[in-house]
Parts: structure tokens; C-alpha cells; sequence
């Protein structure tokens, strides 16, 4: 048993509903790959679309050759990727930095430095606060009474 062989159309990017057209494969199949093989290369536009590069695709097609042609499980299919050396970034630009702009790796760098900090604070357990008696007044403060109204006899 073969799978036919498919042409993918010449351009960088694709939807999620291209993709599972291409493999012929399922959505939640899609998905389910996604969470097994996280350098699939998914990313969410801002409307919150999936959108996958050229490179994407193409081992999307490998992996479904591998799990139901050849017959290997998601390890199975995981290690044999492993040995043929597939890339996990496409070594080139892509129109993904266009997309989401051209310094999204700097920024998640960023975020990731500011994270490992918080972290790193947070480890650090409860830092040792003043007692209440050091932030008592020397002096009194007298606080005026509010003013009300009256209350009428009756």
C-alpha cells in the first residue's frame, strides 16, 4: 500500500483547512500530531488561525506515510524522524516572520529572560518584611471626627 503522491501548491504559508486537505487527514488528527510533535511548526495568526509553513506540510505528509503506510506507532515514526535528520525550522526566512512580524523571536526571548526572573524571585520564598512596629508613627496624628448630621428628636 502507497499513498498517492500529492503536489503541494508553491508558497510558503497554509491554513489549517489546506493542510488536512492536502494529507487528507482529519482536523483533530492534525491536532493530536501537533501535541505529539511540538516543533510541527503551528502558529496562531492573530484572528487565532493555525498556520503552517511549506516545511510543515511536507512532514506532515512524511509522518503520514510513516504511521499508516509503514505501519509505526507516534515513537515509532518520532525516532525515525529523528534519524533522517528532518529540520525542525526551515533554515530560510519565511513569510511567518512577515506575519507575525520580524522580531517575534526577540520579543519571546524577552519574555522568556522576564519569566526566568519571575521564577527565579518566586523560589527565593517570602522575603523577610519589616514588623509592623517600624512603620508606627513617632508622633500621634489626630483624625478629625466626620461630620454628620444631627439626629432629630422625635
Amino acid at each position: 500500500m502507497s499513498l498517492p503522491t500529492v503536489e503541494i501548491p508553491s508558497r510558503s504559508l497554509f491554513r489549517q483547512p489546506e493542510v488536512c486537505e492536502l494529507a487528507q487527514v482529519q482536523p483533530y488528527v492534525l491536532r493530536s500530531w501537533e501535541a505529539e510533535f511540538p516543533d510541527l511548526g503551528v502558529a496562531k495568526t492573530e484572528g487565532g488561525a493555525r498556520v503552517y509553513r511549506r516545511a510543515d506540510v511536507e512532514r506532515v505528509l512524511r509522518l503520514k506515510h510513516l504511521l499508516f503506510v509503514e505501519g509505526l506507532t507516534l515513537a515509532g515514526a518520532r525516532r525515525k524522524l529523528a534519524d533522517e535528520g528532518q529540520p525542525v525550522a526551515p533554515t530560510e526566512p519565511s513569510d511567518l516572520d512577515v506575519l507575525l512580524g520580524s522580531d517575534v523571536r526577540e520579543r519571546l526571548l524577552h519574555v522568556k529572560r522576564g519569566l526566568r526572573e519571575l521564577k527565579t524571585m518566586l523560589s527565593e520564598g517570602p522575603q523577610v518584611m519589616p514588623r509592623p512596629e517600624a512603620f508606627e508613627l513617632q508622633q500621634p496624628v489626630e483624625v478629625p471626627k466626620p461630620k454628620g448630621r444631627k439626629k432629630k428628636a422625635g
